[in-house]
């Protein structure tokens, strides 16, 4: 199991109009094929400057890269990523064995 996770800042004040477009935008992205438990995230704490992240598990290295080529991901990234985020950190891990 693979989880990619993203943390990311937008460029619009929380709770306007250009932040729930986004969202909204982001959220159909766990309709792409090989999607599985997509979580959209609050951040909480102090310790870091992301407001929202956005996280999702594939079977593996195959489905994700199938995922981060699928037109309607490439299509969300070239349509809304540059244009309403300010920063961002992209996390991708597997478990570990036990």
């Amino acid at each position: 199991m693979l989880t990619h996770s993203v943390f990311f800042k937008l460029k619009f004040p929380k709770g306007s109009s250009e932040e729930l477009e986004f969202l909204r935008a982001a959220a159909k992205l766990e309709k792409i094929p090989g999607v599985q438990n997509f979580r959209p995230l609050r951040q909480l704490s102090s310790k870091n400057d992301f407001d929202y992240g956005l996280t999702m598990d594939f079977d593996g290295q195959e489905e994700y890269d199938s995922y981060n080529q699928h037109p309607e991901h490439r299509e969300f990234v070239n349509a809304n990523w540059g244009k309403c985020v300010a920063n961002f950190m992209e996390i991708d891990y597997e478990e570990m064995v036990r």
